[in-house]
């Protein structure tokens, strides 16, 4: 068995380039993850306990990213992980995943519009947030409509505002910790903060509660797959943009928890909309809660793109390989999905409708289904190339013709796998999120029970019809 370079359909154009699957990933993942969240994740665990789970989190997602980088060189096709799962796995999981995680961002892409219309408030109180959810969905819709390079290149801007502004925060929150730069009422923290109360002050408990908010935080980088089949020379792009996401996003988080965790004491952290503007009233950088609210808009604008992006493509992905209707394979003469890219905008503009009709129980299950989706996905992608790997050699394939190679197999899939589990296993003893578990996994069942009678029992009615006996069918 050879590396299989998947032949892509032709309407779809190779145009990204190494630097926009670079800030596609970090599009996917700097966010209110880090912005908004990180005071969470401080508050829950304390400043040592936020950093180990950001590192635990970071260590995840460097399993994830090359089990993908591997998967994706050798078989770069749009929808990535939809199209290995049915590959390596079976179809009934291929069919599972794309379906999974279509759902999960299409919901989350709605859930951004409601976000973004909220941080417009603070400049036009007046203006109602249905109308800011209209303006910013038909802008996205008009970034994904026009061609990939297009979306590539604003996307690749959004991104770099936010690194811009993490590097600022770095900087001069650095300075602020040592006296540097001085802070209003009070003298330079050094690190007083990080053992003022021991170092982990709510145990380990709070760490296991941290970990799975910055695990969620992370996921949006395997996106970089679902542009695989979209770039340029993705034998040297995809290695190249894993090497350097990895690096930058722990650098990002960690680097940033550190500094809000020497300025803000833990405390107050967990209770702070946003700690980043606090730090930077602190400082006494004027506009400081405008410039962030900026910033935070930018933030989930770009993840907004990115997962209209991702549901697109992973809707066309579907279609092509017969788990959809034929009509979201087809492409217009820019090479754009515009039938799955309709879809995708509409499911997310419904899910707006959850703040008005049945919050209380339809929200909640939307929602439950966009987090397990993402745990499932990264699953899938371990175990995918775990078994593309032991196919492989057992063809006769060499590794020596690999162009990017998953490192100590088969240990980093199998524990790739594990703490993956152990997160669903944390998330189970957390009462608040353990309804999470049995609407996400209810739902990943009922994609199963609905391809087999969809398709495999269809398939095998229609055999005993023609041949007398049922195919044996792979699941």
């Amino acid at each position: 068995m050879k590396p299989e370079q998947g032949s892509q359909p032709k309407e779809l154009k190779r145009s990204m380039k190494s630097r926009h699957l670079f800030m596609l990933s970090i599009g996917g993942v700097i966010g209110t993850g880090l912005f908004l969240g990180s005071g969470y994740a401080i508050g829950e665990a304390g400043p040592f306990g936020a950093i180990t789970a950001y590192l635990f989190g970071g260590l995840l997602m460097y399993l994830v990213m090359v089990c993908l980088g591997e998967l994706s060189v050798v078989m770069p096709v749009s929808g990535s992980f939809q199209a290995h799962a049915e590959r390596f796995i079976g179809p009934a999981s291929g069919f599972m995943i794309g379906w999974t995680y279509w759902l999960s961002w299409a919901i989350y892409v709605g859930l951004e519009f409601i976000a973004a219309g909220l941080l417009m408030a603070r400049w036009f109180p007046d203006v109602p947030v249905w109308v800011w959810c209209a303006v910013f969905s038909l802008l996205l819709f008009g970034i994904n409509a026009l061609t990939t390079r297009s979306f590539a290149e604003m996307e690749y801007w959004f991104s770099a505002i936010k690194v811009v502004a993490v590097l600022f925060f770095i900087v001069v929150g650095g300075a602020a910790i040592f006296g540097l730069i001085p802070i209003q009422g009070q003298s330079a923290p050094y690190l007083s903060n990080f053992f003022g109360d021991g170092i982990f002050p709510t145990g380990f408990i709070g760490v296991f509660i941290s970990v799975m908010t910055v695990v969620y935080a992370f996921m949006g980088s395997e996106i970089m797959g679902v542009a695989a089949g979209e770039t340029e020379d993705p034998e040297k792009s995809i290695p190249k943009a894993i090497r350097s996401i990895i690096v930058r996003i722990l650098l990002f988080y960690v680097l940033a928890t550190f500094v809000l965790s020497a300025i803000v004491p833990w405390k107050q952290a967990g209770v702070l909309e946003s700690p980043f503007v606090t730090v930077f009233d602190m400082t006494g950088i004027p506009y400081a809660a405008d410039i962030m609210n900026f910033v935070i808009l930018t933030a989930i604008l770009s993840v907004g793109n990115t997962g209209l992006f991702a549901c697109t493509r992973i809707l066309f992905s579907l279609s092509q390989s017969g788990q959809a209707p034929r009509a979201f394979g087809k492409v217009n003469k820019r090479g754009v999905p515009m039938n799955a890219l309709l879809v995708t905008l509409a499911f997310a503009l419904l899910s707006l409708l959850t703040s008005v009709i049945a919050e209380e129980t339809l929200f909640v299950v939307l929602l439950a289904i966009s987090g397990v989706g993402g745990v499932v996905t990264w699953m899938a992608i371990a175990f995918a190339q775990y078994k593309f790997r032991k196919q492989y050699i057992a063809g006769g394939g060499k590794l020596a013709d690999l162009k990017f190679k998953v490192p100590f197999f088969p240990l980093v899939p199998i524990l790739c796998l594990i703490m993956c589990v152990g997160i669903v296993v944390f998330t189970a003893f957390d009462p608040a999120q353990r309804t999470s578990l049995y609407i996400g996994f209810g739902f990943v069942a009922a994609c199963y029970v609905f391809y087999y009678f969809k398709f495999t029992r269809k398939k095998r009615d229609t055999s005993i019809l023609t041949n007398g006996e049922p195919d044996k069918l792979v699941q």
